[in-house]
């Protein structure tokens, strides 16, 4: 009988849980530095993006609110930034593409990158590939992105994750998400 009587109050100590993910503290550090430097503010928000199932259904990779922001400042939206995870060659690291108000990639940038080699993807000249690339661009290793000796699988792996992003921005505008 006493377990039924908390029953109710342990439910909304687990709801609470869930939706308050927040960034994990060691990359909310580097992703505040880069909307800082990327959109010239100091002060902002970010905002959780509630993708319904529906929609998310309909995409490559899962979206929302664990892993895209809407960037407000000064009561007004400035862009969005996405972070997530893509495969290296045995581990996997964190990156993000910054975008602005109209869905154009602003800047990439890796955050964390697990391996001893392919560290190359990192380098600004590489991921300024990315910039100004929008949902209507589909993006091919080899072809669109400069390959880069060394980093082969973590390379391509950037490219069809950014690439696959974009494609999965098109149904969020669709939609009416963004």
């Amino acid at each position: 009988m006493k377990i039924r009587q908390f029953l109710p109050f342990l439910l909304i100590i687990a709801s609470i849980g869930f939706l308050s993910f927040s960034i994990p503290k060691n990359l909310k550090k580097k992703i505040n530095k880069e909307i800082k430097k990327t959109y010239g503010i100091e002060n902002f928000t970010l905002t959780k993006v509630i993708v319904p199932d529906s929609v998310n259904m309909q995409l490559k990779r899962k979206v929302g609110e664990e892993n895209l922001f809407s960037i407000q400042s000064n009561d007004q939206s400035i862009g969005y930034v996405f972070i997530d995870k893509a495969p290296s060659k045995t581990d996997e690291f964190d990156y993000l593409v910054l975008l602005d108000k109209d869905l154009i990639v602003a800047k990439t940038k890796i955050l964390v990158y697990r391996e001893d080699y392919g560290g190359e993807i990192g380098s600004r000249r590489w991921l300024k590939q990315f910039i100004g690339k929008t949902s209507k661009d589909k993006l091919q290793y080899e072809k669109d992105i400069i390959a880069i000796s060394g980093a082969t699988i973590s390379a391509s792996s950037m490219t069809i994750a950014v690439n696959n992003f974009l494609q999965d921005l098109n149904i969020l505008h669709q939609n009416k998400v963004l």
